[in-house]
């Protein structure tokens, strides 16, 4: 058996995809919030950047983690193809969720479908990242901790469509992006801990690409994507501003008369 190393940079991966997470999940559930304030094209289009940035969040998380995975006796390569499938895996499913809850009438009956679909959409995420990886040797799980990876996503999915609904202020949505955060996390690394590999040493060149090659750069621009949409939501008004400030400009028009 190889020996797995999930931190080969120390705790600068772990702590960095946490980050990731958080940040996603923050920008979700202030997107879900925007877009329950609204109707029409304006909800549909909030709730797609929720969607797109809690996924992606999600994706980037697991493969800033997956940077710092190393096994002793053979190179590491990700499979390219794979790789983005795992990426359009998580925002297509996360949207499922998202729009369930946003269009539903039936909000428990939404909750409940939304996150059960998201969580499984998340875990499969995961499995097919892992799916993605090339190395010498076979990969093995462990079926309890697989079972308990898929059952945190579903939990921490309906979490969070759970906290788009029901929390508005910014306060509460930070400390729900800290532990939405905290429980993606988990099931990333309860996941990795399902793993074994058994060794087989060779000379062989592996197929696909470097993390440095290919996930590096991917996860940086990400990482962008989600600072910049970020920046736009925190400037834009809310509908609550947007009525304070009519309501502040209708007095001076009135003089103005």
């Amino acid at each position: 058996m190889g020996h797995l190393d999930h931190a080969a940079f120390g705790w600068l991966t772990p702590a960095l995809s946490y980050v990731m997470a958080c940040i996603g999940a923050a920008l979700g559930l202030r997107c879900t919030v925007r877009a329950l304030g609204t109707t029409g094209r304006s909800r549909r289009n909030w709730l797609v950047t929720a969607a797109s940035a809690i996924g992606t969040g999600i994706w980037t998380m697991h493969f800033v983690a997956m940077l710092g995975f190393r096994v002793s006796g053979t190179d590491i390569r990700y499979d390219v193809p794979l790789t983005i499938l795992s990426l359009v895996v998580a925002m297509v499913v996360v949207c499922v969720g998202v729009f369930a809850v946003g269009y539903s009438r039936d909000r428990n009956r939404a909750l409940l479908l939304g996150g059960l679909t998201t969580g499984l959409g998340v875990a499969s995420m995961h499995y097919l990242g892992m799916a993605a990886v090339r190395l010498h040797g076979q990969v093995h799980y462990d079926p309890v901790l697989v079972g308990l990876s898929v059952l945190i996503a579903v939990v921490a999915a309906t979490a969070a469509l759970w906290a788009g609904l029901n929390i508005k202020s910014p306060l509460a949505v930070t400390l729900a992006s800290l532990v939405m955060g905290a429980a993606v996390s988990s099931m990333h690394y309860t996941g990795m801990f399902a793993v074994s590999v058994r060794v087989t040493p060779s000379g062989e060149v592996l197929p696909g690409a470097t993390a440095m090659q290919f996930i590096f750069p991917l996860a940086v621009g990400l990482g962008s994507y989600l600072f910049l949409t970020s920046a736009f939501v925190a400037l834009s008004p809310t509908a609550d501003e947007r009525e304070a400030s009519a309501s502040a400009q209708r007095p001076v028009q009135s003089a103005a008369r």
